[in-house]
């Protein structure tokens, strides 16, 4: 089933569960299309669907907040291991290659790969494990994780909530254009087509023959 059809078969309860679980599980470690539900729970949220798009954006920040934290506590606890075990189950994500990028982007950058890693698909998965792996002390792992996920999660429900919005309104406003040039183009057409009738009529009506003995 599409993601679009599943969400539409629930109720706007189950929709926020079901992003903040999703985006939980993704940010904890697990490949899930978290971006892909959050974007579109949020375009159901544009077009008066009853879900609530600032009750959106906090349960997919909820979710990803906690995931990552889980994350964070899992790779804490199961070290180099644990990335080795995911990386058998998982050798699309957590491949070697993958990880070593991963790791020079923590070196790099600190605490604010955990951040900008909210915006990257392949980050978002292993920001709460590898932080924990790598001994990350957790206060700064929290900072960054909180405002990573305030920003990505809602800032992502609001702006695809107002381009749906943004684009409603267009269809709309589009819609009653398209009704007023087909009404309009329906006039000229047959305003025309009657002129081209009353011309050929007057042109057959002059080329026709006097009857014989009309003038006696």
């Amino acid at each position: 089933m599409h993601v679009q059809d599943l969400l539409d078969s629930v109720p706007a309860g189950a929709v926020y569960a079901l992003v903040a679980l999703v985006i939980g599980l993704e940010s904890l470690g697990i490949p899930l299309p978290g971006e892909i539900v959050l974007i579109s729970a949020a375009l159901m949220s544009s077009q008066d669907s009853g879900i609530n798009p600032v009750v959106l954006g906090l349960c997919a920040t909820a979710g990803a907040v906690i995931g990552d934290s889980i994350g964070y506590a899992i790779g804490r606890k199961g070290g180099r291991p644990l990335l080795a075990w995911l990386g058998r189950k998982f050798p699309r994500h957590f491949s070697a290659g993958h990880v070593a990028t991963a790791e020079r982007s923590f070196e790099k950058w600190g605490m604010w790969a955990v951040f900008f890693g909210r915006f990257v698909a392949l980050l978002r998965i292993f920001a709460g494990p590898l932080a924990g792996v790598l001994h990350m002390p957790y206060w700064k792992f929290l900072i960054a994780n909180v405002l990573g996920g305030i920003c990505w999660a809602g800032g992502t429900t609001a702006v695809i909530y107002y381009v749906g919005r943004v684009a409603e309104d267009w269809l709309k406003r589009f819609s009653y254009l398209g009704l007023v040039a087909a009404v309009l183009i329906g006039l000229t057409s047959m305003l025309i087509l009657k002129r081209k009738a009353k011309k050929a009529q007057s042109e057959q009506q002059v080329s026709e023959p006097e009857p014989v003995g009309a003038g006696d």
